[in-house]
């Protein structure tokens, strides 16, 4: 057995086990063992029968003097076992599990760990963890911390730590130091054998400490080496250099509707300079919503054009790609530029000067010659696989990125380290900040009758609902599909409201949001599907219904999706969890506007796995590291800047392996 080993061929893993495996992402042994407990139960040493009390979290151990299964007069099965030791007796109670008979045998010794109570007027261990000792083994399940790791159907994180217990003295031995000694000396890390024998049976707390925080280290380190080899392979790539043709960019930017802000004008004057040069342009444009990004992707596109090259646009969803694709051609199809829509329901023409679309643009037969310029709008909701597709796609083409996600500078680095970095923080000239109230459920009457308020003097509203139907489970959450109806019959009658949500068909989408955005619709009630930028200048109001399930950054780009025009515009946040946690979460929202002071706060109150994990975007594959860790993310950017001048000569042939198992090497 090693590292490599397939997860179907470890001992006790049968056909079942390793399909469920699968789901946790575990194909081989290794994966296995970098599967890591989200938290410990510290259940402490054994302590003797006559020690334990009633509401204890305990373990003890001894000697199984009886057991047997009761059916009760409602014919449940009660599983009762009698322990001894030299201090005294005490039972143990499990229900409906009779199995346990065949298991539990007079005489066998055991070790328990559970909550102590009352049972039938006896102090009872109630539906204890059990363990039969062996005592060439230390309990794994029974006593000290005891590791509790992710689940899935099927398989629990008892069976799931026994399988890592029975592996992990194996794999141990085979596993190499991959960091330089100086590394971890200057740094104070144990070694990577050390932290994974640490992490899966720790002895005390300082052990957990020592685990995490190299596993962290490395976590963070091997991100930032991916971003250094990534941007030293597109310093070595050849790109178009564009000519700059100024005097063209001046008189269409004259011609704007709007005046373009200074950031605006900045951030447009450091993509031409990157378009210009030889190097391909890696950038991010970080703006928050409502800033004007789109348009400087226009203007930078439009230079493309002038040059006799071609720009790909790909955003997340049908519904941006449309807006993105009407923006493009109210500001480019006077000038004579071709723009083109390709969705998974409409394919292009074949001449086009600008292709915009979602996904579907990738994985399409449309050709791609002359592509010089390639812009991502918000990157994070894309696979890295999707994005080498599309660089594929041209010769070493000029990247825009665009994101609305609020990332805090400090992070930044972290996040994005191949991309340079420009950022839009003004909002366009003639806008009102955006007043945000939390709204206590009492006052809900008076909050619809201040929309029909507004609806009847021309503006429209948004109603947010966290689900698409109504769950059994999640009783008290507001479903899209059910307030449409109620709201429509007994609240707004005298209006027209729309529904969206994501599964909708393509063009029932688009038929929504156009008459939504002619005000043939004054209501719109949807799903989160509307958080990425929608633009509706009409819509002055954004109520959010659970508002509790959403993060802060979240939210706030939901609030971004109105005021868009020089109306005041509101937002109404509606809770029925009323805890102090959810407080100061919405109250930070009521109290700012900025983005990036929200994404700040966010990372306090949430943490980074949520907050840049999977159930935002995906940006980061951190099992251990947080990003709110700001002097070891310090601590390993100037190690990592070492390491990388060490990998450059060679000179870490472990650490170079380890980058290509992690698929860091690739350039995508």
């Amino acid at each position: 057995m090693d590292l490599s080993t397939k997860i179907e061929d470890l001992p006790k893993i049968g056909r079942f086990a390793s399909s469920r495996l699968k789901n946790l992402k575990i194909n081989v042994a290794g994966d296995l063992i970098y599967h890591f407990p989200f938290r410990y139960e510290e259940i402490g040493n054994p302590k003797k029968i006559s020690e334990l009390r009633e509401g204890d979290l305990s373990s003890t151990k001894g000697g199984i003097l009886e057991v047997k299964n009761l059916v009760t007069r409602y014919r449940k099965i009660i599983t009762k076992m009698l322990l001894n030791d030299s201090t005294g007796t005490i039972e143990a109670v499990w229900f409906n599990q009779p199995f346990l008979t065949k298991t539990l045998k007079v005489g066998q010794k055991i070790s328990l760990a559970g909550k102590v109570g009352f049972f039938s007027n006896r102090l009872t261990f109630i539906n204890p963890e059990y363990e039969i000792l062996d005592f060439k083994k230390r309990p794994i399940h029974t006593q000290g911390f005891v590791p509790i790791y992710p689940e899935t159907s099927g398989l629990t994180s008892k069976w799931i730590r026994s399988r890592i217990q029975e592996i992990l003295p194996i794999l141990l031995p085979k596993i190499k130091e991959f960091l330089p000694l100086e590394t971890l000396k200057r740094n104070n890390l144990i070694a990577i054998k050390n932290a994974l024998d640490q992490i899966h049976q720790p002895r005390d707390l300082n052990e957990i400490t020592q685990a995490r925080r190299r596993i962290a280290f490395e976590e963070i380190l091997l991100t930032y080496l991916k971003a250094f080899v990534r941007k030293s392979y597109l310093n070595k790539k050849e790109a178009a250099s564009l000519t700059i043709h100024q005097e063209k960019i001046l008189s269409v930017i004259s011609q704007l509707p709007f005046t373009l802000t200074a950031p605006q004008k900045k951030v447009l004057k450091e993509i031409i300079y990157d378009l210009s040069q030889k190097r391909p342009m890696n950038r991010l444009l970080q703006g928050d919503v409502g800033s004007g990004k789109t348009v400087v992707a226009a203007l930078a596109s439009y230079l493309v054009f002038l040059n006799g090259f071609k720009t790909a646009l790909m955003a997340p969803t049908e519904i941006l790609a449309i807006q993105h694709y009407n923006t493009f051609k109210t500001v480019l199809s006077p000038l004579g530029v071709k723009i083109e829509l390709c969705t998974a329901t409409k394919k292009p023409k074949t001449e086009y000067d600008i292709l915009i679309g979602t996904h579907a643009l990738i994985f399409g037969e449309t050709g791609f010659e002359k592509l010089a310029f390639i812009v991502i709008d918000e990157q994070q909701r894309f696979g890295v696989e999707q994005r080498a597709v599309l660089r594929g796609k041209g010769l070493s083409p000029h990247v825009l990125t665009m994101t609305a996600t609020p990332i805090p500078r400090s992070l930044a680095l972290t996040l994005y380290g191949d991309l340079s970095i420009s950022i839009i923080d003004t909002p366009p000239p003639g806008r009102y900040p955006i007043k945000t109230y939390f709204v206590h459920p009492e006052k809900r009457l008076k909050a619809y009758d201040f929309i029909r308020e507004k609806i009847s003097l021309g503006e429209q509203a948004f109603i947010i609902c966290p689900l698409v139907d109504l769950s059994e489970t999640l009783k008290s959450v507001k479903a899209a599909t059910h307030e449409y109806e109620r709201l429509q019959n007994e609240v707004f009658p005298e209006f027209s409201l729309g529904i969206l949500h994501g599964r909708m068909k393509s063009k029932e989408k688009e038929e929504t949001l156009r008459n939504f955005l002619t005000g043939q619709k004054q209501i719109l009630v949807a799903t989160p599907i509307v958080e990425v930028g929608i633009d509706i200048p009409g819509a002055t109001i954004m109520m959010i219904e659970a508002a509790e399930r959403f993060g802060l950054s979240s939210l706030h780009q939901l609030r971004g999706r109105v005021g868009r025009s020089s109306k005041q515009s509101y937002c109404l946040l509606f809770t029925e969890n009323t805890s102090e946690q959810v407080k100061k979460r919405l109250n930070a929202l009521v109290r700012y506007n900025n983005g990036l002071k929200l994404a700040e706060i966010d990372l306090e109150l949430r943490g980074p796995g949520q907050l840049y994990g999977t159930e935002q975007s995906g940006l980061l594959d951190f099992k251990i590291a947080t990003l709110s860790d700001l002097p070891l993310i310090a601590a390993v950017r100037k190690e990592a800047e070492i390491i990388y001048n060490l990998l450059k000569k060679d000179s870490l042939p472990l650490l170079s392996s380890k980058l290509e198992d992690n698929k860091l090497i690739s350039p995508d």
